[in-house]
């Protein structure tokens, strides 16, 4: 049996309008790329990318995107990405564009590499912050996302539901 190599591509949506990343879908955005991707390279290329070309992952909170296609053919692939120009979604078009972040052999690579970046990208933000009061905002929203706050509040709850 044939094991075929595929290569993660790890990107962000990049938009001025809010709104954009709310109505994202990841039809929506398969289609815009399979477009550029055809402006670019032509049938041969949309042929060569399509072959197991999807949208793994999509987070539209964050603009994360994580893309799969054939080892081969990745590079066909990234080189499209800069053309795409809008995403369309509920018959409006939202102007937008694609940053490539990472491009990795395993989902686990991408996933470690979001992590160093979103971790770069929160220092950058605490550096940039005015007054202390913006950075202690900063700092308990980050604290509130931390995992043994949330299951000792989903603990308190049970308890509650115990007592009533």
């Amino acid at each position: 049996m044939v094991r075929f190599k595929n290569r993660y591509v790890l990107c962000e949506v990049v938009s001025e309008d809010p709104r954009c990343r709310q109505c994202i879908e990841d039809r929506a955005l398969g289609l815009a790329v399979r477009d550029a991707i055809a402006r670019v390279h032509g049938d041969y290329g949309l042929a060569c990318c399509s072959i197991s070309f999807t949208v793994k992952y999509l987070n539209a909170y964050t603009g994360t995107v994580l893309l799969r296609c054939r080892k081969d053919w990745y590079r066909l692939l990234c080189s499209a990405l800069p053309f795409v120009r809008y995403l369309e979604s509920r018959a409006q078009r939202y102007p937008c564009f694609l940053n490539t972040l990472h491009v990795g052999g395993t989902i686990r690579t991408c996933q470690k590499f979001l992590i160093q970046y979103n971790r770069t990208q929160l220092l950058r933000l605490l550096q940039n912050c005015t007054n202390e009061e913006e950075r202690q905002c900063i700092q308990k929203s980050l604290l509130r996302c931390s995992l043994t706050e949330e299951q000792s509040q989903s603990g308190d709850e049970e308890e509650d539901d115990g007592t009533e």
